[in-house]
């Protein structure tokens, strides 16, 4: 009689042939794709060489201020949105769910295009300190602080409220208790996502090229794609592109790594 194999060897069967599948796939693909042209197009090592170091003297700089100056905004104003959601007060409820649901739902170009236009035309004759990083703090800062709020709201409503209750049985107030006591506390449990948003946000820095920036406000994306066109090549956009991968890869394991020491911690 011969014996069914046990759910064990089914499983180890299929995950053979789930591997065959794979292999088999990067086989045909290593074998139909035209690898010189490839190389030429995208990986020429003089092309690549001409980038440096004003790829990382200017670019990746420009691209790290964009970003920094964008997320410490969106922390500031996520955080009092996030307050403001869980107010007792409902005029506070209800302006913080707007700016929520409005910021959330529109893609950040419209965003940018809104700060760099619609700004402008709406106060004539003002402007927004700082330029071109000014603007891009705002833009990036308005939308990551949708985002953030309601990480931060979350992370507040996950504190015990045992703490809450034993601050203002020592004689804190409620805003003291809060500033003190449970946001601290917050912050620790979502510093994950927050280092998430940020690497959203170091990628969303590309859409500066919209605002209209000089050579020396230059980010990745916009700098490969100007000297892609002047080279007739894209070398230039591939190295932009591994100088993201250089900043986001170790920002996604440190994601990673968070989580699971909070995991662990749980």
């Amino acid at each position: 009689m011969i014996s069914r194999p046990t759910a064990r060897q089914r499983r180890k069967v299929f995950r053979g042939v789930q591997y065959a599948v794979l292999a088999a796939a990067l086989l045909l693909v290593g074998a139909l794709a035209d690898w010189e042209r490839l190389a030429n197009q995208f990986a020429r090592p003089d092309l690549a060489a001409r980038l440096f170091p004003e790829i990382i003297t200017t670019a990746l700089r420009n691209t790290v201020v964009y970003t920094l100056s964008g997320f410490l905004l969106g922390l500031v104003l996520g955080t009092v949105v996030a307050l403001m959601r869980l107010s007792s007060v409902a005029p506070y409820r209800w302006a913080a769910t707007v700016y929520i649901e409005f910021f959330r739902g529109l893609p950040a170009l419209l965003i940018f295009i809104f700060v760099g236009v619609a700004v402008p035309l709406a106060f004539p004759g003002t402007e927004i300190p700082g330029g071109t990083y000014g603007k891009v703090a705002l833009g990036l800062g308005l939308v990551a602080a949708a985002y953030m709020a309601e990480t931060i709201r979350a992370g507040i409503q996950a504190v015990p409220k045992g703490q809450l209750e034993a601050a203002r049985s020592l004689g804190f107030s409620h805003t003291r208790a809060m500033i003190s006591v449970i946001v601290p506390q917050a912050f620790r449990i979502v510093i994950p996502p927050l280092t998430n948003e940020l690497v959203l946000l170091f990628k969303d820095s590309s859409l500066v090229l919209f605002l209209g920036v000089t050579l020396e406000e230059r980010e990745l994306t916009k700098f490969g794609r100007d000297l892609a066109s002047q080279t007739a090549n894209s070398t230039p956009i591939l190295v932009a592109g591994v100088c993201y991968l250089l900043v986001t890869v170790p920002l996604s394991l440190l994601v990673r790594r968070l989580e699971a020491r909070g995991g662990a911690r749980t």
